[in-house]
């Protein structure tokens, strides 16, 4: 095997020579010339002196879009439990004017919700956090968010935003992938797929954790489904080793090492000649990733050189891991060419029983996200970063304007309407797109569907959604499945 400047792995002509005699052609071709999988390895120079050498081709190698791109990274910013936007962003004067009176039955009639009946109420809520107005679109905030008060005119609002699935996991994997069902491939798949990432050293999409636990669901918010799993997303820790395990052991040298990558490599590249299985090569280059990653991922979570002015503005402490500093671990990582980053903080699920009312429980997992998303689109500006990186910040679904009253009052699981910001990235800065009822139960104008955000978020990156599709037991399927509008009132 050799390897040329670009670290790629070549596959010398002799070995194919040896594995494809006419006899083991004809005894391994069972389904007659359909069935030779080594076509997307070999070309019809493979045999000539023109290609002494063949190259394994990178999953993540950077692709072409449909159209000129607007963003090429993004970083989602994912608020798992489904923050109250009652509580945040959609100020509700008549709401609050009919606290603790019934809901009309107009509201709910045929509606379904994770929890309902006598013993969580259908009363009225309104919020007791003070809202003001702030930037030159005038847009509402709470006092729950200072610090994002102050990027609202570089910020897209959705107030309008709806989903359809109500409990917690399928939500999330309905937000995630476009279904509540399993299998599917998260959207930074479809997007690493699509276009694959610019970074040679790091995972094209790197998922980063915070809070008092993971998101309901765990990894399938974040698995490649039906795609090769060279698509999948790769969490990161930010404390520590980055990836458990990615240390070399104790009087293992680097070429002792390196050699035993190279024996693997080898015996799966002589397997991948046999099968042509594309899961093969996505392990190579797996194994390949790691060996790098034993340096850049270590580097990466290194702020030493971050200044005191920038671990101010996000308030870190660079020794403690936090929300905020995946907030700046999420710059670094789109500086170094990442495609997709995405950070998921816990827990927003504010029904009023322990850890979750929307007293004292509310108000730090506000704290927790403030400074450092405020932070981040500031960070992302003054670097020149934020016109070619879409930040979005949304959960699974909302609140509903009704209390549940367990220990304390909280809010119940909401679909119909939600709010989500957008940042950078070809969105247009300082929009308030879609307005709810007067006491924020349903969308009254520019209802935006997560089918249709999603169609949006791939028309940034320069894909067309109706284009991206994968065949999988016989029919293409697409991140917003036959669904999805362009927001166009969200383009720049």
């Amino acid at each position: 095997m050799k390897r040329d400047s670009m670290n790629t792995v070549r596959i010398p002509p002799e070995l194919f020579l040896q594995e494809t005699t006419r006899r083991h052609f004809f005894s391994r071709c069972a389904m007659g010339l359909g069935g030779i999988a080594l076509a997307s390895l070999m070309n019809e120079k493979l045999f000539g002196a023109e290609a002494p050498t063949l190259a394994l081709p990178n999953p993540m190698a950077p692709k072409q879009p449909h159209f000129a791109p607007k963003a090429k990274n993004i970083i989602y910013l994912f608020m798992a439990g489904g923050p109250s936007q009652l509580e945040l962003f959609d100020y509700k004067p008549k709401l609050i004017e009919l606290n603790g009176q019934p809901i009309p039955q107009s509201f709910i009639e045929g509606k379904r919700f994770a929890f309902m009946g006598s013993s969580h109420g259908t009363n009225l809520l309104g919020t007791r956090r003070a809202f003001k107005q702030h930037g030159q679109n005038g847009m509402w905030v709470s006092e729950m968010f200072p610090h994002t008060a102050s990027i609202v005119d570089d910020v897209s609002f959705v107030m309008s935003c709806a989903a359809e699935l109500f409990n917690h996991a399928p939500a999330k994997l309905f937000m995630n992938t476009g279904s509540g069902q399993f299998g599917r491939p998260s959207m930074g798949s479809w997007v690493t797929y699509g276009i694959g990432s610019a970074s040679q050293n790091l995972p094209g999409f790197v998922v980063l954790q915070s809070g008092p636990r993971g998101p309901r669901g765990g990894a399938v918010n974040w698995a490649s489904g039906f795609l090769p799993t060279a698509y999948q997303g790769v969490p990161l820790r930010s404390q520590g080793d980055p990836i458990l395990n990615i240390a070399s052991p104790k009087g293992v040298a680097p070429e002792r090492q390196r050699r035993a990558i190279d024996a693997i490599r080898d015996l799966n590249l002589k397997r991948l000649v046999e099968t042509g299985d594309q899961e093969i090569a996505t392990r190579i280059s797996a194994y390949e990733m790691a060996y790098r990653m034993q340096s850049s991922a270590p580097e990466l979570i290194d702020l030493s050189g971050e200044s005191e002015e920038t671990l101010k503005l996000y308030g870190i402490d660079k020794d403690k891991p936090s929300f905020a500093r995946n907030c700046l671990l999420a710059r670094r990582l789109v500086e170094r060419g990442v495609r997709f980053v995405q950070l998921y903080h816990t827990n927003w699920d504010s029904h009023g029983g322990p850890g979750e009312n929307l007293q004292g429980d509310f108000e730090k997992v506000c704290r927790d996200v403030d400074q450092g998303q405020a932070a981040l689109i500031k960070d992302l500006k003054a670097r020149g970063l934020l016109k070619d990186t879409l930040v979005i910040w949304g959960g699974e679904f909302g609140r509903t304007p009704m209390g549940e009253n367990r220990d304390t009052t909280g809010r119940n699981h909401h679909i119909d309407a939600f709010t989500m910001w957008l940042a950078g990235g070809g969105v247009k800065a300082g929009a308030i797109i879609g307005k709810t009822d007067e006491l924020g139960f349903n969308p009254v104008e520019d209802r935006v569907h997560v089918h249709d955000l999603h169609a949006t978020i791939l028309h940034l990156l320069g894909l067309d959604h109706k284009k991206l599709t994968f065949r999988f037991q016989g029919r293409d399927f697409r991140l917003t499945d036959v669904h999805g509008e362009i927001v166009t009132r969200l383009l720049a």
